[in-house]
């Protein structure tokens, strides 16, 4: 199975890895993983005050710093892993990426927000679910 982890360091993505260990079925070398991280592209009033290499560096150094922890986690667990960064909206980056990489399932850690607040404030999960055809397995 070709499965998408977006991720973005926080400890809902924490509990989803946690989740996974302890669901051996998942962990198996049945499937493959990219895990996905998407950086907030930085206003171009503001990104325009940088050289582009800057903001490239900023970029990849910021994904790095979310996936470093995931690396180690990744080897002990021998898991067939790519690892991808992009910039832009999170929900919408990964929506797309899952609808184009032909990808079997999107597993991905929720705050567990209220339907209230999920109204109010919206939530990454809530919009990739709206947006996306791949089927998701939230974990709270």
């Amino acid at each position: 199975m070709n499965i998408l982890l977006p991720v973005d360091g926080s400890s809902y993505t924490k509990r989803m890895l946690a989740w996974l260990t302890t669901h051996e079925e998942w962990l198996s070398g049945a499937h493959s993983y990219t895990v996905l991280t998407v950086v907030p592209v930085i206003p171009a009033h503001a990104a325009s005050m940088f050289p582009a290499d800057e903001l490239k560096t900023y970029y990849e150094d910021t994904a790095e710093a979310i996936f470093k922890p995931i690396r180690k986690f990744t080897a002990k667990h021998n898991l067939a892993t790519n690892f991808v960064s992009k910039t832009g909206h999170a929900p919408e980056v990964i929506a797309k990426t899952a609808n184009k990489g032909k990808f079997d399932l999107i597993i991905m850690g929720s705050h567990g927000h209220s339907n209230l607040m999920n109204l109010v404030t919206g939530s990454v999960a809530t919009q990739v679910l709206a947006s996306s055809k791949t089927p998701i397995l939230l974990v709270r």
